[in-house]
């Protein structure tokens, strides 16, 4: 059991840097916009960087697959109910974000083909490219409720079963409900980010301390 703990407390600070670097030095979108002939001619003029960035979040997505068999392993004993709702939501969201992020992968020849077309031709790239930024934007939001779910879920477990500091528990449930609502909003109204902004940082504070938590606790 520690050992699976440990392993998952890995997993999880592994995400916070692989989806950070994505984001931050390769220029991965979490929510794209839909300017689709500024995307294109972006992706043309840095197409490994896009690559690089996409490939990134694939690995991050089959990062959170593991992430939840280790929860799995480690504390399923505790409720089996709860275990398999988290490892069904959780591996779920991160077998349509990579199927999905295949897709999105396909913009960079779109991108090779739009800056040598001119015309009708070009304009039919610049729609499906706005078609997949559409569907990769449903997609996400899709995932981001399956992700909620399952952190809700093992936060639950956290609470009632006390394997972690009672504050990280409630602290995660909090957040998870935050974001689940949030991010049920915006999937109405996607200008209204407050909520989901809010509960996104909360999200990323309770995953970076119960990742070192569940990293380092096993060794004192």
């Amino acid at each position: 059991m520690n050992i699976a703990m440990m392993l998952s407390g890995l997993l999880l600070l592994l995400i916070i840097v692989v989806l950070t670097l994505a984001t931050s030095r390769f220029g991965y979108e979490i929510y794209s916009d839909l300017d689709s002939e500024t995307k294109l001619q972006k992706i043309n003029k840095y197409p490994k960087k896009f690559k690089t960035g996409i490939r990134l979040v694939i690995s991050e997505h089959i990062i959170i697959i593991t992430l939840a068999i280790m929860l799995f392993i480690a504390f399923s004993s505790y409720n089996i109910i709860l275990a398999v709702v988290w490892t069904i939501s959780r591996s779920v969201e991160g077998a349509i974000q990579i199927y999905n992020k295949r897709t999105y992968l396909g913009l960079a020849d779109i991108a090779k083909q739009y800056s040598g077309f001119i015309g009708d031709e070009r304009n039919k790239l610049i729609d499906s490219t706005r078609s997949i930024l559409k569907t990769k934007n449903s997609v996400f939001s899709f995932a981001q409720i399956l992700f909620s779910i399952g952190t809700i879920s093992y936060c639950i477990l956290f609470v009632i079963y006390e394997v972690v500091p009672p504050i990280i528990g409630w602290f995660g449930l909090v957040a998870g409900l935050l974001y689940l609502f949030g991010n049920g909003i915006r999937f109405v109204k996607p200008r209204f980010n407050t909520l989901w902004n809010l509960g996104g940082l909360l999200i990323w504070i309770f995953e970076l301390v119960l990742g070192g938590w569940l990293l380092f606790y096993p060794l004192i």
